[in-house]
Order: C-alpha cells, then sequence, then structure tokens
C-alpha cells in the first residue's frame, strides 16, 4: 500500500491527486461541486422539478414543491416555539413522511435533527432526548406513552408535538406558506445528531456537519448511481445513519423516496412492485426474509438494477441466493455513523461467486477515492503490513465533528491530524480491498491465538441445519476463553448433541481447530440491535457471570 502523508501505511487512491489537481472524483473540476446539504436538497429540486415526486408513504405521495412547502412550515413553526440555529429538535417514531418534513424543516433553519431510536426503553429514549438538550420532541402515536416519560425526565423539553395532530400543530403556528428562513450555514454547521446503538454503554450522540454530508451527497451520483429517476426503498430506521444517509443519498439528485415502515418482507416486496423500486439498501436479515416468503417468486422486481446491503456480516450463501432471486445488481458498503456511512464498497463487477474473483464476495471492497484507509496495531500504533489483521483506521471529509459533549471519547477515536479509530479489525489484500473481521472487542484469545468469530460464524452459516450462528469466547481454566457457537438449527430429525458434534466437525474441515467451537448451544434466535448486529455482550453476559473481566 502506498505510503500516507504522516508516515504510515495507508490504503490511499485516487482522491489525493484529484485534489491536487482541483478536481473530484469523476474528473468534474472543484468548481463545480455543488458542496450540496441536507437544505440544499430542498431547495434544490423543489426549483428544479416542483411537480415530480418526493416521498411516499402508503398511499400518501408528496412532490418536491408540497415537501419544501412542508419543510418551510415546519421551520417556521419550530422557530415559533423558541427554536433557533444549533437546537436539537428530537423525532420519535417510526420512518415516515413526517420524519422527512422534520429533518428537511430543521435543516432550512440551521436546528439540528435528533431521531431517536424507538426500540429503546423509554428510560433509553429520554437519556437520549436529555443528553442531547432538545427544547422540542415530535413524537408518533404509538410513543404516546414514552413521550410523557420523556417530558417528565429531559430537563430541556418545553414542547412536545404528537404527530397525529400534525397537521394542526402546522395550521397553528405556521399557517399558509411561509418563506424559507434562507440559512445556509457552513461546512462545520451540525446537521444531524445520531445516537450510536450503545451496545457497549450509554449511547453517544454522532454529530455530523454540512462538510460530512456535502461530501457523500456531492458524489451520491458517482458512488452510488443515483439520478432524477432513483426510486429508492427506504427501508431502515431514520435513526442509523443507514437510514437517513441513504433516505437523503437515494433523493439527492432529485429522486423518489418510497417508505417501508416496518421491516416486513412481503411489504418490501410489494413497494418494489408497485413503485418500480430502482435502488435500496438494506441490511442481510432482511434480504434472509424476503428469501423465505413465497412472494418472492410471484413479485416482479424487474424495476430493480442495485441492491446496497450492509451494517452486519452476511454469509455468502445468503449473498449468493440473493442475487440469484432478485436478479439485479448488488453492491457491499461499510461504514460507521461517525464516518457519515459507507467509505467503502464492493462494488456490482466484484460479485462474481462462480468465477476466479469469487474470494472477494468476503471483502467490504476498496475506499472511495476521496477515503483513506490504514490497518494499525491498537497496541502500539504502528501500521500493519499488507494481509496482516489490526483496527481499521480512516481519514476522509466524511469523519464526524465528535461526540456531542465528550470530549474526551472524541479524543479516544478521532486524533488531531484527522484519522478515525473504527475499532473493527480487518485486513488490506495487495489490491486493496479491506476484509472485516469483527470489532477488535469482540476478537477471542484461546491459548494466546487471535480467533475473529465472524470467520468461524462464515462457515458456521454455510451448514446446511444451522439458520443463525454467533461465535463468542467463554472462560477456560486451560486457555483462559475457547470458542462456543451459538446456534438457530433447522433440522428438526435430529439431537442436538449429534447436530452440535456434527457442526464442530463441519468447522474442523475448513479452519484451524484453535478457531472451532469446542461446544455448540442451540437457541430460539439471536439478539439484534435495529441495524441487524448481533448484541454480542448480551450472550456472553451469562458465560462470564460473577467474574469481574469479561476476557481471561
Amino acid at each position: 500500500m502506498p505510503t500516507s502523508s504522516d508516515g504510515g501505511t495507508a490504503a490511499e487512491s485516487p482522491a489525493t491527486e484529484n485534489a491536487a489537481a482541483g478536481s473530484t472524483s469523476d474528473g468534474r473540476p472543484a468548481a463545480e461541486r455543488s458542496h450540496l446539504t441536507v437544505a440544499g436538497i430542498i431547495r434544490r429540486w423543489s426549483e428544479a422539478t416542483p411537480d415530480a415526486p418526493m416521498v411516499t408513504e402508503g398511499d400518501t405521495t408528496l412532490t418536491w414543491a408540497e415537501g419544501a412547502r412542508r419543510a418551510r412550515r415546519v421551520a417556521a413553526a419550530l422557530a415559533a416555539h423558541g427554536v433557533g440555529a444549533g437546537d436539537r429538535v428530537a423525532f420519535l417514531d417510526r420512518n415516515g413522511i413526517e420524519s422527512f418534513s422534520v429533518l428537511f424543516g430543521c435543516a432550512l433553519m440551521g436546528a439540528v435533527n435528533v431521531a431517536v431510536n424507538w426500540r429503546l426503553a423509554p428510560a433509553e429514549m429520554t437519556a437520549i432526548v436529555d443528553d442531547a438538550g432538545a427544547p422540542v420532541l415530535f413524537y408518533g402515536p404509538d410513543y404516546a406513552e414514552a413521550a410523557t416519560e420523556i417530558a417528565a425526565g429531559a430537563a430541556d423539553l418545553r414542547t412536545s408535538v404528537a404527530l397525529d395532530a400534525f397537521d394542526t400543530w402546522l395550521d397553528e403556528f405556521a399557517p399558509g406558506d411561509p418563506e424559507d428562513p434562507g440559512r445556509d450555514g457552513g461546512p462545520d454547521e451540525i446537521v444531524l445528531q445520531l445516537y450510536t446503538s450503545g451496545t457497549t454503554g450509554l449511547p453517544k450522540g454522532v454529530m455530523l456537519t454540512n462538510g460530512n454530508m456535502s461530501s457523500v451527497l456531492d458524489e451520491a451520483d458517482h458512488i452510488f448511481s443515483v439520478d432524477d429517476k432513483t426510486v429508492s426503498l427506504v427501508a431502515m430506521p431514520m435513526f442509523h445513519i443507514g437510514g437517513a444517509g441513504w433516505a437523503l443519498a437515494g433523493i439527492s439528485h432529485g429522486g423518489h423516496a418510497v417508505i417501508l415502515r416496518d421491516a416486513d418482507p412481503v411489504e418490501a416486496l410489494r413497494l418494489i412492485e408497485r413503485y418500480r423500486v430502482t435502488e435500496t439498501f438494506i441490511v442481510p436479515a432482511l434480504l434472509l426474509f424476503m428469501l423465505s416468503v413465497p412472494e418472492l417468486a410471484t413479485t416482479d422486481v424487474s424495476s430493480l438494477r442495485t441492491i446496497f446491503y450492509g451494517a452486519s456480516p452476511i454469509s455468502e450463501d445468503v449473498l449468493v441466493r440473493s442475487m440469484r432471486a432478485l436478479k439485479c445488481d448488488f453492491a457491499q458498503v461499510y461504514g460507521l455513523t461517525e464516518t457519515t456511512g459507507a467509505i467503502t464498497s464492493l462494488l456490482p463487477e466484484d460479485h462474481d461467486p462462480d468465477g476466479p474473483r469469487a474470494r472477494l464476495l468476503r471483502s467490504a471492497g476498496k475506499p472511495f477515492d476521496h477515503v483513506q484507509l490504514r490497518i494499525v496495531n491498537p497496541e502500539t500504533g504502528a501500521d500493519q503490513p499488507i494481509g496482516s489483521v489490526g483496527e481499521v483506521w480512516t481519514r476522509s471529509p466524511q469523519n464526524m465533528a465528535g461526540y456531542w459533549n465528550r470530549p474526551e471519547e472524541t479524543a479516544a477515536v478521532l486524533s488531531e491530524d484527522g484519522w478515525f479509530r473504527t475499532g473493527d479489525a480487518g485486513w488490506v489484500d495487495a489490491d486493496g480491498y479491506l476484509f472485516l473481521h469483527d470489532r477488535i472487542k469482540d476478537m477471542i484469545v484461546t491459548g494466546a491465538e487471535n480467533v475473529y468469530p465472524a470467520e468461524v460464524e462464515n462457515v458456521l452459516l454455510a451448514h446446511p441445519d444451522v439458520v443463525d450462528a454467533a461465535v463468542i469466547g467463554v472462560p477456560d481454566d486451560r486457555w483462559g476463553e475457547t470458542v462456543k457457537a451459538l446456534v438457530v438449527r433447522a433440522a428438526a430429525d435430529v439431537s442436538d448433541e449429534a447436530l452440535a458434534t456434527d457442526i464442530i466437525d463441519f468447522c474442523r474441515e475448513r479452519l484451524a481447530h484453535f478457531k472451532c467451537p469446542t461446544s455448540v448451544d442451540f437457541v430460539e434466535s439471536l439478539p439484534r440491535n435495529p441495524s441487524g448486529k448481533i448484541l454480542k455482550r448480551e450472550l456472553r453476559t451469562p458465560y462470564w457471570a460473577g467474574r469481574e473481566r469479561q476476557i481471561s
């Protein structure tokens, strides 16, 4: 790999050369970059294509002109409640048209949208709204009780707006068609504050700026191939970067967003057929669910051009079956909330399950042109050679401004020269492809050997009687830790003992023995967070109960 500017080994790309030459990654002169922001999307396309569809939920579709008017009314109503630039505005509901109205309304006036994870317990929701210092909360009817608890516990909250009375609220505080506030914040102004999933502690507010969003949105046509003909299915919750980021990227060039309110595979297929969806971003779990429903065989999915997938590991079996069933391009993307979403992509041409490049299906692809990567020993800070596992570090204009009100935690992951420590373990091959293993903290150390659970899980998921699987380290008096597999089984005609033996033997035929499970427990399901990631901490807890440390 090339050497980075500070002396480290980095997976650099043409971004450095393009920047020096004053051009973007697709060769456009830098002066022609739109520097598109969240507010810029609604302003641009409501003027350029006012009558084109912007967003659809159920049987309701808003045009770009209608969407812009609602956003202006939201901005005016918020201002009437004393909300100004930089204030946080909380939103608690599943994806809906109001998600877009509030998001764009905040952007027009410089307020910061804070979408709250609706799968959390009310106490956790309260902690987020309180941490954000939000003076206003929008909430859906399903979360009325939670909103009451939040109102009692969030110190700065002054106003709660029920979404089933949203239009009434607009009529009262922003009748007619107010003027656009006209705010055009600079690149460092915060526009979104998304809270991390909090699998290892309290969620942190990730501050994303106009500059972060502009870096993604300006290149959406180049990176994601979206255009004004794009009909994007918004299938991920918008409190997640995979939801908010894709929702904005998919319509950033004048496209049409179709909302999937719940992760229902049958409804997803119905929407694809009805609205002729061309692109979507979905998690592997939804792909697996879609493969399992009979409606897949009778649904017209021929409109699909590309399915982007990511946010959690995918087995090669699920990926290949999805490619064959849906008959469209597939592209994997890898990124984090802190990187404003995707920073690498495995392009459709690299999805070749039956060809010489089949090994790349296990890769997260290459970094985008404006993104730098390093593979670093997390203990020493030394760059790792090609093919060696280390922590993935990245530097790009997409890196967050920091964690809200947490300077020490920000400094722990974001260096002064712009490198973000992802916490993910991975390696890069000689061609620049990134291969991910796990979170650094999920690595199992058994007898001084490092085992990355994802590698073992990929083998487990290839077993014909395994529906889902997770691998964790459990205490072992001899080795410190040993590998345990937790498996959702498919077979009903084989005993647990016999199937466990067969699974272990299956792994030993494909992996070094120290990587293989020494025991298998069968479970009904695996706990996952809203982005589809398995909650390893929750799985480990019973096995480490009573011990001071969660490793040996």
